[in-house]
C-alpha cells in the first residue's frame, strides 16, 4: 500500500474511533462539554482516577487523542506527540509546530530519565542589538514581538521526531492521523480560543491569520464555528512521510523564511538557519525536597535550577505545621522565591554560550547561606544574587530584561508500562510573532532574550548572539520517592511565573498531600524578586493584609496557569487538570 493511501486510511479510521469525524452539530459533544469560561475563566473540574495510563491536556481533543493513542498500545512518547499535533490545530495561540519546547522523559523498565532541549534557536544574522531600537534603547515589547524579527528556528518538529526514534512503538505516521483527520473535517471553536481571539490587538495585520481567525467583515470567528485548516493537514501530511527533513528543508522551511523576512519588522531567520537546527540532550538537574527527589530542565530553561534552590531553601521549614491556608508558609515562600529568582536572572542562560553556575547555584552550602535570610517574621525586600562557590571572588553578571508573557502549554503521560513524560511547549506570547505560515503560527521565542545585551558596561548572560537559544521558565518536572519510584509528573504554561506555580503544586502535593487535583487548584501566589503577586477571583486576596504587614507589596492580578499533574499512588494514578483553563485529564 502507498504511504499516502496508508496515512489516509489510517487517519479516517482513527479519527472515527476516536469520535471525532461527526457531523459539525455534534461535534461539541463529542470533544466534550463546553467549556463555561472565557481568557481567563474558572471552571471546577473534578478529581480523575486511573488504573494504569493517563493524559493530563490543556484541551479536552488533545487530551481525548493522547488516551486514544494510549488504548491502541502507544508509548506515552506516542500519546504526547499525537496530543502535541492535536493542540497545534485547536489550542494554536499556545504552541505548535511554529515554536520550541523541553521534554522528560522517563523510561520506567531501566529506570532512565533523559531531557531534549528544543529551544528555538536565534539566527546565525541575528545580533546583540536585535531589540534596541534607533537610540540605543530597549524597543517596547510588542514592537519586538510582532513580525518576524521575534521568530527563532522552531524546534518542535525535531523534537517529536527524535522523541519517536527513542521511545515511540507505533509507526510515525498513526501518529499523525487524528489531527490531521480534525484539520480537514474541522473542530468547533473553543470558547477560550474565541475571547483570546477577540481580544489580540495584532492577529489580523497578518493577512493568512486575519483570513483563519476572522470573518470576511474583520470581526473575529466566535465560538463553536467550524473551523477547518487543510494547509495544516497538508504540513502533517509531509511530515508524516517524510520525517523532520520535510519542516527543515525544501518548500516549507522558504516558506517559513519568506513569512519572517516580509514587511512590516521582518526577521533575519533563513533556510540555512533551519536546515542546521538540532536538538540537543541536556542532563537533568535534580534535587532532594523532604522524601523525594525532583527532577526538570536545565539551562537554557532557568526553571529545574530556579525551583530546585527554591525547595531547598524552603527544606529547613516546617511548612506542614503551618497549613495550606497559612499566610506565614506563603511568606516563607515568597522569600525562598525571589532568592532564586535573583539567581537567575543574573546566572542562567544557554549553557553552550553563557556557563551557568549550576552545580554552585544548587550547592547545599550555598544554599545554607542563602536561607539564612529566610525567617517567618523577617520583612520582605527584593533580594541579591549570590556568589556561588565557582564564581567566588567575582561580582553577579547584571540581570537583563526579558519580559515573559503567559502563553505556552504542557502535557503529562503515564503509559500502562510505567513510562512517563512531561512536555512543555510554546510559541510564547500569545498567537506568538502574530505571523502565519502553511495552517501554523510562527513563536516570537527571540524577545525571551534581555533586550538590552548589557548593563553597567557588562554583558547580559542570556543577551542576543547568532545561533544561540534564549532563556527559558519552562519547568517540565518528574519526583521520585525513596525507592527511585516515580511519584509525581508536573509542569505549567504561565510565562516567568512558571517556576512559581509548579513549586506551589510540589509544596501542595509533598507538604499538605493533597490529591492531583487540589494541588493544580490551590489559589496562585508568586514573587518573581520584586511584588508579590496574588490571583484574582480565588480567595488569595485574603493573604494581602498578613503579607503586606511582612513588607510584601502586592497586587492582585490575573494568573493563567496551565498545571496538569499526574500522581502515583499505591492503587493507581490520579489526575489534576487547571480549572484555569478547558484542558482534561483521561485515563484507564
Amino acid at each position: 500500500m502507498q504511504p499516502l493511501v496508508r496515512i489516509a486510511l489510517a487517519a479516517v479510521a482513527f479519527a472515527t474511533a476516536a469520535g471525532l469525524v461527526v457531523s459539525p452539530p455534534a461535534f461539541a459533544q463529542a470533544a466534550g462539554p463546553a467549556q463555561p469560561e472565557a481568557a481567563s475563566g474558572w471552571t471546577e473540574k473534578p478529581l480523575v482516577q486511573a488504573r494504569r495510563e493517563m493524559v493530563v491536556a490543556a484541551n479536552p481533543i488533545a487530551a481525548r487523542t493522547g488516551a486514544q493513542i494510549l488504548a491502541a498500545g502507544g508509548s506515552a512518547a506516542d500519546a504526547a506527540i499525537a496530543a502535541q499535533l492535536m493542540l497545534g490545530l485547536v489550542e494554536p495561540q499556545s504552541s505548535g509546530l511554529g515554536g520550541g519546547g523541553f521534554l522528560l522523559h522517563w523510561r520506567a523498565a531501566d529506570q532512565a530519565l533523559a531531557s531534549l532541549d528544543a529551544r528555538e534557536t536565534a539566527p546565525m544574522a541575528a545580533t546583540p542589538a536585535l531589540f534596541l531600537g534607533a537610540d540605543g534603547k530597549p524597543l517596547p515589547f510588542y514592537d519586538g514581538v510582532v513580525g518576524g524579527r521575534s521568530v527563532g528556528v522552531p524546534g518542535v518538529p525535531a523534537l517529536l521526531w527524535e522523541t519517536h526514534q527513542r521511545w515511540g512503538k507505533l509507526p510515525w505516521d498513526q501518529l499523525f492521523a487524528p489531527a490531521i483527520a480534525l484539520a480537514e473535517t474541522g473542530f468547533a471553536i473553543s470558547p477560550r480560543l474565541a475571547a483570546l481571539t477577540a481580544n489580540d490587538r495584532y492577529l489580523a495585520r497578518d493577512p493568512a491569520a486575519r483570513a483563519y481567525f476572522f470573518q470576511p467583515d474583520g470581526a473575529p470567528k466566535p465560538a463553536g464555528t467550524l473551523l477547518k485548516n487543510p494547509e495544516y493537514a497538508d504540513v502533517l501530511r509531509r511530515l508524516a512521510l517524510e520525517g523532520p527533513k520535510a519542516f527543515y528543508h525544501g518548500p516549507i522551511a522558504e516558506a517559513v523564511s519568506a513569512a519572517v523576512q516580509a514587511e512590516p519588522n521582518p526577521g533575519k531567520l533563513t533556510p540555512a538557519d533551519l536546515a542546521a537546527y538540532q536538538v540537543k540532550e541536556r542532563a537533568p538537574v535534580c534535587g532532594p525536597y523532604r522524601r523525594y527527589r525532583i527532577c526538570s530542565m536545565g539551562p537554557p530553561s532557568s526553571g529545574g535550577v530556579t525551583i530546585l534552590q527554591t525547595l531547598a531553601l524552603l527544606e529547613p521549614h516546617d511548612l506542614k505545621s503551618l497549613g495550606a491556608k497559612s499566610a506565614t508558609a506563603l511568606h516563607l515562600m515568597m522569600q525562598a522565591s525571589a532568592l532564586a529568582y535573583a539567581d537567575r536572572d543574573s546566572y542562567l542562560a544557554d549553557p553552550d554560550f553563557a556557563p551557568s553556575p549550576v552545580r554552585g547555584l544548587l550547592d547545599p552550602g550555598y544554599l545554607l547561606d542563602r536561607g539564612r535570610e529566610i525567617a517567618p517574621d523577617a520583612r520582605f525586600s527584593p533580594a541579591k544574587p549570590g556568589v556561588p562557590p565557582e564564581r567566588a571572588g567575582m561580582a553577579p553578571p547584571p540581570a537583563g530584561v526579558a519580559p515573559e508573557f503567559p502563553s505556552t502549554t504542557h502535557l503529562s503521560i503515564m503509559d500502562r508500562d510505567g513510562n512517563a513524560v512531561a512536555f512543555t511547549t510554546t510559541i510564547e506570547d500569545g498567537f506568538g510573532a502574530r505571523r502565519m505560515v502553511s495552517g501554523f503560527l510562527l513563536n516570537n521565542q527571540l524577545t525571551d532574550f534581555s533586550f538590552r545585551p548589557e548593563a553597567d558596561g557588562k554583558l547580559v548572560a542570556n543577551r542576543v548572539q547568532p545561533g544561540k537559544r534564549p532563556r527559558s521558565s519552562m519547568t517540565p518536572l518528574m519526583a521520585f520517592d525513596q525507592d527511585g519510584k516515580l511519584a509525581f509528573v508536573a509542569g505549567s504554561p504561565g510565562g516567568s511565573r512558571i517556576i512559581g506555580y509548579v513549586a506551589r503544586a510540589v509544596v501542595g502535593l509533598v507538604d499538605f498531600d493533597l490529591d492531583a487535583q487540589a494541588a493544580v487548584s490551590l489559589p496562585h501566589v508568586t514573587n518573581r524578586n520584586g511584588g508579590t503577586d496574588l490571583e484574582s477571583g480565588v480567595g488569595a486576596a485574603l493573604w494581602r493584609d498578613a503579607l503586606e504587614a511582612l513588607g510584601h507589596k502586592t497586587s492582585v492580578t490575573e494568573m493563567i496557569s496551565g498545571l496538569h499533574v499526574i500522581r502515583v499512588r499505591p492503587d493507581g494514578l490520579e489526575g489534576g487538570a487547571d480549572p484555569r483553563r478547558e484542558g482534561l485529564a483521561v485515563g484507564q
